[in-house]
């Protein structure tokens, strides 16, 4: 059966780039859908290196200027994968031409920039998704349920971190791919955007509501060399590591930490969730397993058990391999392409949404309020 085409323009070509056009490619192959994604159109700056990441990705055409690529009648979708700075008038300008729009996360410098885009696609009625992949994990979505179905009960402690240590040299530049991210202007904040706004938005999801934190942020390298001119300092105005406490609206308390500077640790995201009735916790370093701890069990059996999220029964597994084989960080991307695909077909909206990724803005701009004024604060309704 023929399948209805879904033409994509991508903005930006860096390693988002790459997570997001391999789930283009492959999501039609492993999830049944009657929309088909068609990589038309990649968009960036540099036309050499554009032209060579159409080339290996099968792009139908390049184009620098993201203003030709939304003025383009044969694009259906933008996907945003370009720096953050750039997300709230991409989104804005993509709205207003009713285009769908993928973004990736942060949603945006701030609260007020978010809110812009939030707007903009309301008034526009257009289809609209963060890239909060984490959420997309098949042990992640077994948390959830486990939650869902009473097994942990009620919950009292919600704790996370997201540990790097990429940026502990003085001697790593400001500017450039990737290390645009220390780069106050351009990212919008450190550590708190990058890393613990994925912690936040997967406590959204599996907890709920946070109504108040009690943050505290720390520079430890003043001043790092510009890429473009390594003679050259600049003075560095982003959070190297951030750490708050959390109340949720379900009465529980919260943790949360995420750093660059934990020596040893690439990409350790972790999170425990401890109920009245049992205990769930899952780490991406290996994140095709869920631990799970219920009191319910005998007294002489009670104890961590690991569970393989690898079979049919488990969330996304049944469209992959056999039980046992499993599977790794880019098929969270597949997945939120899978779910965002299926919605168009069903009507039904996935998420999360601009407006889900607002709440998750809010919730960090509050964090580095409370930071600065060295207080609890409320996150605003």
């Amino acid at each position: 059966m023929a399948k209805n085409i879904l033409n994509v323009g991508m903005i930006g070509r860096g390693f988002m780039g790459r997570a997001h056009s391999n789930a283009y490619h492959q999501v039609n192959r492993f999830f049944r859908l009657d929309r088909e994604p068609v990589l038309k159109v990649i968009c960036a700056r540099d036309r050499e290196r554009a032209s060579e990441f159409a080339a290996n990705w099968g792009y139908d055409s390049v184009e620098t200027d993201w203003r030709r690529l939304i003025d383009r009648k044969d694009i259906d979708l933008i996907d945003i994968c370009s720096p953050n700075d750039t997300h709230r008038d991409i989104a804005v300008a993509a709205a207003q031409a009713g285009k769908m729009i993928l973004c990736e996360k942060p949603l945006a410098r701030n609260a007020q920039e978010g809110k812009e885009m939030v707007d903009a696609v309301r008034a526009a009625a257009v289809q609209n998704l963060v890239w909060f992949n984490y959420r997309r994990v098949p042990a992640v979505v077994l948390a959830r349920q486990i939650i869902d179905e009473g097994l942990i009960g009620r919950v009292f402690h919600y704790r996370a971190t997201f540990l790097q240590d990429w940026t502990i040299s003085a001697d790593v530049p400001i500017g450039g791919e990737a290390l645009w991210r220390l780069d106050k202007a351009v990212a919008g904040s450190g550590v708190s955007g990058d890393l613990i706004t994925h912690n936040v938005d997967t406590a959204l999801y599996l907890n709920g509501r946070i109504e108040s934190v009690c943050g505290m942020t720390d520079t430890f390298v003043r001043e790092r060399p510009l890429q473009a001119d390594r003679s050259r300092k600049k003075a560095v105005e982003i959070d190297d590591a951030c750490t708050f406490l959390a109340r949720f609206a379900n009465g529980s308390t919260g943790t949360f930490e995420a750093t660059r500077y934990a020596r040893g640790h690439k990409a350790r995201e972790t999170l425990e969730i401890n109920g009245e009735l049992g205990s769930v916790r899952w780490d991406l370093e290996d994140l095709h397993q869920l631990h799970y701890y219920s009191h319910k069990d005998a007294a002489h059996l009670r104890g961590w058990r690991t569970i393989l999220v690898t079979n049919p029964e488990h969330p996304y597994m049944a469209n992959w391999w056999v039980p046992g084989c499993i599977v790794g960080y880019e098929h969270t991307f597949i997945h939120t392409l899978a779910d965002f695909l299926k919605g168009l077909e069903t009507g039904e909206t996935a998420h999360p949404t601009f407006a889900d990724a607002l709440e998750t803005q809010i919730v960090h701009d509050t964090v580095l309020r409370s930071a600065a004024e060295n207080a609890w604060v409320t996150i605003p309704e």
